[in-house]
């Protein structure tokens, strides 16, 4: 159970980690191209949150292979883990898309 959760943690915090510092990178580089870095950041923030997702659980295949061939077997507690696992990554990245969505709330 101990590596469950810290494994959800990172997924999460790595998802969170994704959006919000790609966000703030954005943000960052907009002022050098004269744009507005609150829509930039906003805009990128919710582009980011798949891709995020993607790369907190490992990528988009192996994921899906171990839900299929544990499901395929019979055996559910591999893939209530690997679900687990996704929800974990994808409140990560929503987390960090509204934070972003926070903090530029009067800027656009």
């Amino acid at each position: 159970m101990d590596s469950f959760i810290s494994k959800a943690a990172l997924d999460f915090f790595i998802a969170f980690g994704v959006v919000f510092g790609g966000a703030m990178l954005a943000g960052i580089g907009s002022v050098f191209v004269f744009a507005p870095p609150a829509y930039m950041m906003i805009d990128t923030a919710s582009r980011l949150k798949i891709w995020a997702l993607a790369a907190a659980v490992g990528g988009t295949i192996d994921p899906m292979r171990v839900i299929e061939s544990n499901m395929i077997e019979g055996q559910l507690s591999p893939v209530a883990q690997q679900i687990g696992f996704i929800i974990c990554a994808f409140l990560g990245a929503h987390t960090g898309t509204e934070l972003v969505k926070w903090l530029c709330k009067g800027a656009v």
